[in-house]
């Protein structure tokens, strides 16, 4: 009687193991096999006894398999984490090995430089950075502070009557374009003018596009909102205002854009008014929610006029946001001690870029340089095209590696320290700075993904501003446009000339990102990621080739006289470079853009 109870019990639990195969069209079928599909299935009453036996000491060895005796290994289906398909995504262990490389890097590099040279460090490119450093420090207070003009500007344009001139929409707007054009040329002309090095060149002119970039937002979005806000004072007189429907621009929630509100849509859905629309009240009622609610800020304590006081605009200009809000969310209190260690992170990360740069990116210029250079060979043994190319092959596979460590130490000092630090010392929330770019498949996510606060100001400014007027299509081109024009103007900053390398590496995105969404290669995201990887770290080291092929030539003056003062272990950097890179550079030029070079290390005993 017990045993034909557990033989019914047994029965009734989904216990079994049994194998199922299933054919095309075919239902399942009991077929014993060598081979487990894994799930539990019933066991057919007419199972013969052995099968039975073995389903039931299947479950209870699943059941009691933690009290063996000897210690059981336990398998399942399970991935690697570096398996594609592994949703385990904790690194963090490889991101302190990365920082653990570059010192053992620095280390070793200062421990050869003591050997050959009696120095730690090579000083002549840390000396760029205190030349005229009083005049970047001025300069860049000035720039900053002809921002301000924005502010008693948007006064003016906000306390205009409708029919005035100088309201926003008739002509605020062309003032403020006006004057950020004009603010641009000026403090782009300021470094020639005072003949800075290419490093404070090269800062003011980041800083300037910033600034650029977060005063337009601030005059736009504040000129739209006067705009709305004179829209609502005139809804007061119902029947001499406009009722045309407020437009809402497109954006990542809303990409076609609108020109009704979804209360006002919903409102009619509903069949409100005689005719099945709204009613004249409501429709007035409607609108003047939508407009109160523009003017209102997101998280909802500060409504436009409260914000154009002075501390919202200054306290705008130190958040590490390029687009203007009436309000962010903030944190309760700063971490004084992650902003400490942000700071410290920052300069760490400027004294291995200059490392980088003294120990392996001039050599290889300096070498390259003077085997290009024809007035350093003899007259019976001229250039080949053979040699040129093996000379351009070389040096861009010793600069690969170089550069890969400068843009990933670029892009941690700017969007993880320099932000971060910004982030922490305004108690600015939103920290999300960047997302996971290198994973990108196309140039099109890198570009959304890699510098978030330049993309969300190309979105909201340029790509949703102009979309309403030219299409998607076009207004996809006009933003790629603008961020080209951008990249060519801080690469002719930093050459001191103009020759398109920026704009054209930026526009061949286009048809690559084209190309990429072919039924070819769409979907192989590996692949795609191998040949993002690939063309970044080429494209830098490609990019580099006219800024040490030129200086010889007499193109690039900057370059040239960090040549000239390089030096090779025990000599000085200046007569390492040889005559034909030292005699087009005046005295001034190699001495006060560049520091004076170090005198030569004393000779070691016994040498």
């Amino acid at each position: 009687m017990a045993m034909s109870r557990r033989r019914r019990g047994r029965q009734a639990e989904n216990t079994s193991s049994y194998p199922v195969f299933r054919g095309r069209g075919q239902s399942d079928s009991l077929t014993p096999a060598c081979f487990c599909s894994g799930r539990s299935t019933p066991v057919p009453v007419d199972a013969p006894p052995s099968v039975k036996s073995l389903s039931t000491a299947r479950k209870q060895v699943r059941a009691e398999r933690r009290r063996r005796i000897f210690p059981t290994i336990e398998f399942a289906s399970r991935v690697s984490h570096f398996d594609p398909n592994s949703d385990y995504r904790d690194f963090h262990g490889f991101f302190n090995l990365f920082w653990i490389g570059l010192a053992i890097m620095a280390i070793t590099t200062m421990l050869r430089n003591i050997k050959d040279t009696g120095y730690p460090l090579r000083v002549e490119i840390w000396s760029l950075f205190t030349v005229k450093l009083w005049h970047l420090a001025i300069a860049d207070f000035l720039m900053v502070a002809s921002t301000a003009v924005s502010l008693p500007l948007h006064r003016i344009f906000r306390a205009a009557s409708a029919e005035s001139p100088l309201t926003w929409a008739k002509g605020g707007m062309a003032i403020m374009s006006v004057y950020q054009v004009v603010w641009l040329a000026v403090w782009i002309a300021v470094p020639f003018l005072l003949d800075w090095t290419w490093t404070a060149q090269v800062f003011l002119l980041l800083h300037t596009m910033v600034l650029l970039m977060k005063m337009h937002s601030y005059v736009f979005y504040n000129g739209h909102l006067s705009e709305t806000e004179k829209r609502l004072r005139a809804l007061d007189d119902p029947a001499t205002a406009s009722r045309a429907p407020a437009y809402i621009y497109p954006s990542a929630d809303n990409p076609m854009g609108t020109t009704v509100s979804p209360n006002r849509a919903e409102a009619r859905g509903k069949g409100k008014g005689a005719d099945g629309g709204l009613g004249d009240a409501d429709e007035v009622a409607q609108l003047r929610e939508d407009l109160a609610r523009e003017l209102t800020s997101p998280i909802g304590n500060i409504t436009y006029p409260a914000n154009l006081t002075w501390a919202n605009y200054f306290d705008y200009l130190c958040c590490p946001t390029l687009c203007y809000e009436i309000e962010y969310p903030r944190n309760d209190r700063i971490d004084w001690q992650s902003l400490f260690s942000k700071i410290v992170a920052v300069f760490g990360c400027i004294f291995l870029l200059t490392v980088i740069s003294e120990e392996f990116i001039l050599p290889a210029l300096v070498d390259a340089s003077q085997r290009l250079d024809p007035s350093l060979r003899s007259a019976d043994s001229p250039l080949t095209a053979l040699e040129v190319l093996l000379v351009l092959a070389e040096t861009i596979s010793w600069l690969l590696f170089p550069f890969m460590l400068t843009f990933l130490l670029v892009f941690f000092v700017i969007f993880e320290y320099v932000l971060g630090a910004f982030a922490e010392l305004t108690r600015f929330a939103d920290r999300h700075f960047y997302s996971d770019w290198w994973n990108s498949t196309d140039w099109m996510e890198f570009s959304r993904e890699w510098n978030v606060p330049v993309y969300s100001f190309l979105r909201r400014h340029v790509y949703s501003a102009s979309r309403p007027h030219i299409g998607k299509a076009n207004a996809t081109v006009i933003t790629f446009l603008i961020s080209a024009v951008g990249h060519e103007i801080v690469m002719a900053c930093i050459t001191k000339k103009l020759r398109g390398y920026g704009f054209v590496c930026q526009m061949l995105q286009l048809p690559i990102v084209m190309l990429q969404r072919t039924k070819w290669v769409r979907g192989r995201k590996t692949l795609n990621n191998v040949c993002f990887w690939c063309s970044m770290i080429l494209g830098l080291s490609l990019v580099s080739k006219p800024a040490w092929s030129l200086p010889f030539m007499g193109q690039l003056p900057w370059l040239t006289s960090c040549l000239s003062c390089r030096s090779a272990r025990s000599t000085s950097w200046y007569e390492a470079a040889g005559p034909s890179l030292r005699l087009p550079l005046p005295k001034r030029d190699r001495v006060v853009a560049f520091g004076m070079h170090r005198p030569n290390p004393p000779e070691r005993k016994g040498s």
